[in-house]
């Protein structure tokens, strides 16, 4: 079965992951200056935007100044400017050192822009690669623009980027009575849209505070479909070094949710799970500090656990949903069951029915069958707003 999962990796690998193939087709609305640049002609700009808000190798903040664009403030998400802060990591404000120009943090003290702060705006733009899972915070942060922006009367204008999870939909629907910074909206674990698609849906269904609405416009990619699979050029925060870790996020970041380590601290974060007292397993890693996770779980502690880096890339490549059973597995194989969960992963699941169902011994197929009409309803919704041909 192991040899089986291995070619399938090799084949899928090549077929639909050569980055080459995929970067000369695909074009990111920040690639289309031309299309926005007199959009932004004699404004002050203030653009949301980190690590992987480039054009081709230039930051998109270094491509408008060379253009002579007035950038007056950076913002930044969750890991910061530069990408480099742990997950969950308070970050500060500060001025860049390169250009001479503050960058606000959205990830501290202030988590919503203050009107002081719009005031010196113009025009808004967000240019920031997501990953398409309903905890990545990213969206979070651009919902909260989007309603200061609204509140302010500043336009906002979104460069999109391909959504590399873009090919499916699946995972439970978030019950808003578990909303929070890590799932703010009624959609499943996996929604399957690109930045500026889910931006249009805020707006549009009426999600941000009292229904307000902002003047949002999107610079579609161009040659991107919900069928296209999307290297990332650049990782898009420290724990997701590769393709696979991105594929294998809906469903292990889950694990963060309860006593499971997925491996940060290692080599291959997001790539394998483990724990000191798991049992039926040869596998095992020990974390160290590392950038990006300076104090990982169970630091210097042999954890015993599944390795996922040769299987998990081909395994949702070809059924294109979570694989539960990893979860489920997981959770039987643990000696302290009891401690298996922490309340954490209530805010990731989006429910509190997940957690009971894996206790209560839930098959995969009847956990699923408990998702089948919000999904529907979800996808009903997301057809409205889609920029891109289907899956």
């Amino acid at each position: 079965m192991l040899r089986y999962f291995n070619i399938l990796f090799i084949v899928f690998s090549f077929v639909f992951c050569n980055p080459a193939e995929s970067q000369t087709q695909v074009k990111t609305g920040a690639e289309l200056t031309n299309t926005y640049l007199s959009l932004l002609s004699e404004k002050r700009i203030g653009i949301i935007a980190n690590q992987t808000s480039l054009i081709n190798s230039t930051h998109l903040v270094d491509s408008l100044l060379s253009l002579k664009v007035n950038v007056r403030k950076i913002f930044s998400p969750e890991h910061g400017f530069r990408g480099d802060a742990d997950a969950g990591e308070h970050v500060k404000s500060y001025k860049d050192k390169k250009t001479g120009i503050e960058v606000v943090s959205l990830y501290g003290d202030m988590k919503k822009p203050k009107k002081e702060v719009l005031d010196e705006i113009d025009l808004m733009i967000f240019d920031i690669q997501d990953v398409g899972v309903r905890f990545y915070t990213y969206t979070t942060t651009m919902h909260y623009v989007m309603e200061a922006c609204a509140e302010h009367n500043v336009p906002f204008l979104i460069l999109d980027r391909p959504n590399p999870n873009g090919f499916y939909v699946d995972g439970p629907v978030l019950d808003m009575k578990y909303s929070s910074f890590v799932g703010m909206h009624p959609v499943p674990l996996v929604h399957g849209m690109t930045i500026g698609e889910y931006a249009k849906m805020i707006n549009e269904e009426g999600w941000l505070k009292n229904g307000v609405k902002c003047n949002l416009q999107v610079i579609p990619c161009e040659n991107y479909t919900h069928k296209t699979l999307y290297h990332l050029p650049v990782k898009p925060s420290p724990n997701l070094p590769n393709m696979t870790a991105i594929y294998l996020y809906p469903v292990l970041c889950l694990f963060e949710g309860t006593v499971i380590s997925v491996a940060r601290g290692t080599d291959f974060p997001f790539q394998a799970i483990g724990h000191p007292s798991l049992i039926n397993s040869k596998f095992f890693f020990t974390p160290t500090s590392k950038p990006g996770a300076k104090n990982p779980s169970y630091k210097g502690k042999k954890c015993f656990g599944y390795d996922f880096r040769n299987n998990g890339t081909a395994y949702f490549l070809q059924n294109k949903k979570l694989n539960l059973q990893i979860l489920i597995d997981t959770y039987k194989n643990l000696k302290d069951r009891v401690k298996f969960f922490t309340s954490f992963f209530t805010k990731l699941a989006g429910n509190i029915t997940l957690r009971k169902q894996i206790e209560a011994g839930v098959i995969e197929a009847d956990i699923r069958k408990s998702w089948e009409k919000d999904l529907e309803q979800f996808k009903n919704i997301r057809k409205k707003y889609l920029l891109y041909e289907d899956f």
